[in-house]
């Protein structure tokens, strides 16, 4: 049911649709509420904590999947081949407890959330979550103090933490009739303001797009990864499963039909599809339930699918970013750790 309702949503968000315009007054209260919150930071009555590294925040302004977790791996990527001790923290979206801890390669998925695993695992770089994105920063630091860099996986509106850099991931569809939640995809105003304040007012803001809406922004090339992989590390080609009749293809994802996509895309034949909400943990599913079929997840999915299916394939997702993105990338954060030598704000 919650998966129909995104759809259903996200369809309504192209168009003038009537459920657009009844949930238009929540919208305003939703702006109403995020202009007071924004003042309050402004004034001072919030304060912004600086820490003593740069802070590089990964995030979006529309609600649902634009590519951030595939645009963190690129930059940690690209950090630690330049020399930066990196980190990661993360709020952890879809975890069952809410303390702040480091994540382990094996941890359990529902202590740490799909995507911090993922970013573990993927990065080969300490990531830490907890429901408060400066304790996770401190913790991190603490463990890991020779750290110079921290990617923040979202955050974008969180303004409690400094952001030397904002990445700012945009989708392909646009941003629909350009409202506000829950009548638009729009989670604050675009184009972004600046925030009056000390902290915020200064981020270079990077917008990212896979698509070609938004003008002067950076290209992401998304793909899908040449190789598929089981819960017991057997893997194989993602094309060897072109002449397969019974695949089933499974994700629990902001956007499914994306991933579904890409499949077909790249010459796969989809018997069946499960789209799935967001951070799904796949209760409620057995092996037997799912079918005789050859099943294939995200990457995201994958730790929780292997619980009760193991013998699933999954996916990865692979990105590249322009060479001038990383340019400007590099140029902010060099500017903004010979900022801190001279700046009197520490942890």
């Amino acid at each position: 049911m919650r998966s129909l309702l995104t759809q259903l949503l996200l369809r309504a968000w192209q168009g003038n649709t009537v459920i657009v315009w009844l949930l238009l007054p929540v919208s305003w209260l939703y702006g109403l509420l995020l202009g007071m919150r924004r003042a309050l930071f402004a004034i001072g009555w919030w304060r912004v904590h600086h820490p003593s590294v740069c802070v590089v925040v990964v995030g979006n302004v529309v609600a649902g999947g634009a590519g951030k977790t595939p645009t963190v791996l690129s930059v940690i990527q690209h950090l630690r081949a330049s020399g930066w001790a990196v980190g990661i923290i993360s709020k952890g979206y879809g975890r069952t407890v809410s303390n702040t801890i480091e994540v382990s390669v094996d941890a359990q998925v529902q202590m740490v959330g799909d995507e911090a695993l993922l970013l573990r695992q993927r990065s080969g770089t300490p990531v830490f979550v907890g429901p408060s994105r400066q304790d996770s920063l401190r913790a991190l630091l603490h463990t890991y103090p020779q750290t110079r860099v921290v990617v923040c996986d979202d955050g974008l509106q969180d303004y409690s933490l400094y952001h030397d850099v904002e990445i700012c991931m945009m989708p392909e569809d646009g941003l629909g009739k350009g409202y506000l939640l829950p009548a638009g995809p729009l989670r604050e105003p675009w184009p972004r303001k600046a925030l009056a304040c000390a902290g915020v007012n200064d981020a270079q803001l990077l917008v990212v797009s896979s698509g070609t809406s938004f003008a002067g922004a950076f290209t992401a090339r998304r793909r899908l990864g040449l190789i598929a992989r089981r819960a017991d590390g057997t893997s194989c080609a993602v094309s060897s499963l072109q002449a397969d009749p019974a695949v089933k293809a499974l994700a629990g994802i902001a956007r499914p039909t994306q991933f579904f996509g890409m499949l077909e895309a790249a010459g796969l034949t989809l018997a069946a599809r499960v789209a799935l909400p967001d951070h799904a943990d796949f209760a409620g599913f057995t092996r037997k339930s799912l079918g005789p079929y050859t099943l294939l997840c995200t990457e995201k999915d994958a730790a929780k699918l292997w619980a009760i299916a193991p013998d699933a394939w999954a996916v990865p997702l692979e990105q590249s970013l322009d060479a001038h993105f990383y340019t400007a990338l590099d140029a902010r954060i060099a500017s903004a750790l010979a900022g801190r030598l001279s700046s009197p704000h520490g942890h």
